[in-house]
């Protein structure tokens, strides 16, 4: 044996492990056995195991199943878990089979090393703190890994909607500042009918609301959980009053708001839930992906194009097209609402195909949902920052487009009539003129009533008067 390894073992027999890993035999047989994507666990269930490993550890304590000084030690050892000391020793891969045990064993024996180690012992001594008699004490990875996601995603999801509700804001404010200015709106990419660039940004700052309140709404779907559970919702094998207390000391824990599941073997086989949550965020990335795209046309040009808005500059855009500034920040939000739609795609595929009493696919619902939910907690925070917060109106354009176009006789329909209008806007077509002064030069409508209604105000009350 290398004097820098030791020698640990489990049913399939002997490994050497490195002396100074926190990892075990489990872990390195998973390490092993799975080099799939080289994607490391997300931080936050690795923060989430060790949150379960606490209030399991606790529980544990307060009931006498576990020694003090070993109770105590474990905790300990959980605190440099999270605090992030210990991330890297968190190997396996984030796709493995299983469901989930590789990412529970490699918290196990993380846990008891470090444990071991605060008790003045060599990592490996299983005989002071046991991964698995010890560390998983009335517990398996079918309660506690999906407890784990849940508490990750809720934390998350807290997150998200602090960057939905700064976006909705800088939308908001964009709102007030263009309310003034008239544009023409448009359907099927063709000119419709004016109206104000505030009203535009005010429908994108509503869809953003509700993205906000369906967020702020979804942790709802997460607080039910199954820790207690054990292997198939039974509780088999762990004490009652474990099962009672475990659930008290992981509120205390996280601060959330959770509750045992009424019915633990449906919440250990069946993971609808986590469909309805990357629904929702499903239903952000599609809001997100559809603004940016409105931005990036709508700031198009800056000769040939709609140049109807200017987007921030925030880097050269091309390698060979001196000058040229692309919108990169709409483009970069795009694809990370492409992605999530992928990721709900993984979520809905891993939930349908459960069987029985596990759904084994868990590590990859992990990884898409966490990383759905990271995503757009960035993407929320760049586009309001590098994007949002610094758009500024060409109001001339908007005009030039507004009061040239044929679509501005339909807000004087009901002045002047259908067949009149259609007269204005052939001529208009017809002589380069724009519909305005067409109307002005055959004094169609007095220029009072006209300006009124070419104004803001008109454009966005809600019908004539």
């Amino acid at each position: 044996m290398n004097r820098k390894n030791r020698i640990e073992h489990d049913l399939l027999g002997e490994k050497e492990i490195p002396q100074d890993a926190y990892f075990g035999i489990h872990t390195l047989r998973a390490k092993e056995n799975f080099p799939l994507s080289g994607l490391k666990i997300h931080p936050e269930l690795i923060n989430g195991l060790a949150l379960v490993k606490k209030a399991c550890a606790r529980a544990n304590l307060e009931l006498g199943f576990l020694p003090s000084e070993i109770g105590q030690a474990i905790i300990a050892a959980r605190e440099d878990l999270i605090s992030g000391k210990l991330h890297k020793e968190i190997v396996v891969d984030a796709l493995q089979g299983g469901a989930g045990t590789s990412s529970n064993m490699n918290i196990n024996e993380v846990i008891a090393n470090r444990a071991i180690e605060i008790l003045g012992g060599e990592k490996g001594n299983y005989k002071l703190v046991h991964p698995i008699n010890q560390v998983n004490l009335h517990q398996s990875t079918n309660d506690v890994y999906p407890t784990a996601i849940k508490i990750a995603a809720i934390t998350l999801l807290h997150h998200l909607e602090k960057n939905i509700a700064r976006l909705q804001g800088a939308l908001q404010g964009k709102e007030k500042e263009f309310r003034d200015i008239i544009k023409m709106g448009r359907t099927e990419l063709q000119d419709a009918v004016p109206m104000t660039l505030g009203a535009e940004f005010s429908a994108y700052a509503e869809a953003i609301a509700r993205d906000r309140w369906r967020v702020f709404k979804c942790e709802e779907r997460l607080r039910v959980v199954n820790i207690g559970g054990t292997a198939i919702g039974t509780g088999l094998t762990a004490p009652r009053k474990y099962i009672f207390l475990v659930i008290e000391k992981l509120r205390e824990e996280t601060g959330f708001g959770l509750a045992r599941a009424e019915n633990m073997v449906d919440c250990t086989q069946n993971m609808d839930a986590f469909v309805e949550v990357s629904g929702i965020l499903k239903a952000h990335a599609v809001n997100l992906f559809k603004i940016s795209s409105d931005l990036r046309l709508m700031s198009s040009g800056p000769i040939a194009g709609l140049r109807e808005i200017n987007l921030p500059e925030v880097q050269a855009g091309s390698s060979i097209m001196p000058g040229k500034v692309n919108p990169v920040i709409c483009e970069a939000v795009g694809q990370v609402a492409i992605k999530v739609m992928a990721n709900d795609f993984i979520v809905t595929q891993v939930c349908q195909n459960g069987q029985f009493e596990l759904n084994p696919f868990l590590p990859i619902l992990a990884h898409a949902l966490l990383e759905s939910l990271s995503l757009l907690i960035q993407a929320n925070e760049i586009f309001r920052a590098k994007c949002i917060q610094g758009i500024s109106a060409n109001k001339d354009i908007c005009a030039y487009y507004a009061h040239h176009s044929p679509g501005l006789i339909t807000a004087l329909l009901p002045y002047i009539g259908y067949e009149q209008a259609t007269s204005v806007a052939r001529e208009a077509q017809k002589t380069g003129k724009s519909v305005l002064e067409v109307i002005r030069e055959k004094k169609l409508i007095p220029e009072e009533q006209l300006e009124y209604l070419l104004s803001p105000e008109a454009m966005t009350a809600l019908g004539h008067r």
